[in-house]
């Protein structure tokens, strides 16, 4: 039975795709690309529209093709899109570059509109709980405010005045938690990279936090400078190369001021290219100093990652918790971490299977 319409056309851009043998393919001829591009947005939703864009990129070799502005600007853009620029930045004729930044922007915002409430939601709680059990110390009490939110308590016999409640000076160069964003920028870490930079760029935002964002493969890189534009972030990341955890947690260390008020979340899938047994020393030191210690194996919209078992194991033993999270779950870890509550409690409290 043959096709007709639009059912015939819808079959003829899947075949093109995935059927080698009714279909020369998309080939290299950049106008039959972008009319194809061009079919399936008419034809399909959005999330198959990216899902078969990533396989023509995979199946067909189309990667260098998004080094041409015309046909960049015709793609469905989401972070696995962004992930790819990434990594091609360094490549990326000058006047794709503008193009390029564009389509970022564009997919930077959409996330952060739809975690940034969230995640300042769920962090605020934290900190709100964080004050309420403050008290001021002795050289920090504002006697005339104190004075005033008490003077019902004066007793005129006595001439006391009993302070039930104490205020302080707000103390606002100071924040209430350190949080350290240590990300892993091998190739194979790309869209948790994107995450991760986005959710840098909103906990950067927060005063009550001070926040870090390192990536490192090899090297080590502080980008914390650039988390006021996560569009620049990004596109200073390097994304490839080999993997060097025990580096990128010796600097890691280095900028630990208040162990028991800092949260280090380490964005890695364990493929340790450096020194293993260092890096299980550098963490077993920050553990034992105070801080909370967690690692995201991904933090991604995608399944179970690939990562190394024996290392997660070794964390697991150290008393880190070592699971795969999603964006959506990324609010709720944070604002657990701040309250220091046991995360692998946590994280099998919401079906998140821990591993080690």
């Amino acid at each position: 039975m043959s096709l007709e319409g639009s059912d015939a056309s819808m079959d003829l851009v899947l075949s093109e795709l995935y059927d080698g043998s009714r279909a020369s393919g998309l080939g290299r001829s950049r106008p039959k690309v972008h009319r194809w591009l061009g079919d399936i947005r008419r034809f399909f939703p959005k999330s198959v529209v990216q899902m078969m864009q990533r396989d023509a990129m995979e199946r067909l070799q189309l990667t260098e093709l998004l080094l041409e502005p015309e046909l960049l600007e015709s793609v469905e853009a989401d972070v696995h899109l962004v992930a790819t620029l990434m990594s091609l930045s360094k490549v990326m004729p000058d006047e794709t570059k503008a193009t390029a930044r564009q389509v970022v922007a564009k997919v930077v915002r959409e996330v952060e509109d739809h975690l940034r409430e969230p995640l300042k939601q769920a962090v605020r709680g934290s900190l709100s709980r964080a004050r309420r059990m403050r008290r001021p110390r002795m050289a920090d009490v504002d006697w005339d405010r104190t004075i005033r939110a008490n003077l019902g308590n004066y007793l005129p016999e006595r001439r006391v005045l009993i302070a039930e409640h104490v205020v302080g000076f707000a103390r606002r160069a100071r924040a209430l938690h350190d949080v350290l964003l240590v990300v892993d920028q091998s190739g194979s870490m790309g869209t948790s990279v994107v995450y991760s930079g986005i959710f840098g760029a909103v906990l950067a935002s927060i005063p009550a936090l001070a926040t870090r964002m390192i990536v490192f493969d090899t090297e080590v890189a502080d980008l914390t400078e650039q988390l006021v534009d996560p569009v620049d972030m990004l596109f200073g990341v390097q994304l490839g190369g080999g993997t060097d955890i025990h580096r990128a947690l010796v600097y890691a260390a280095s900028q630990v001021r208040r162990p028991q008020k800092t949260v280090l979340v380490l964005v890695s899938d364990l493929f340790e290219g450096g020194d293993a047994q260092g890096m299980l020393r550098v963490a077993a030191e920050l553990v034992q100093s105070g801080v909370l210690v967690v690692v995201l194996l991904a933090l991604s919209d995608d399944g179970t990652p690939v990562f190394s078992t024996p290392l997660a194991g070794r964390l697991a033993e150290l008393g880190v918790a070592c699971f795969a999270c999603t964006p959506d779950q990324f609010p709720a870890l944070i604002a657990a971490a701040l309250d220091r509550r046991d995360l692998k409690t946590w994280a099998g409290a919401q079906g998140i299977d821990v591993k080690g």
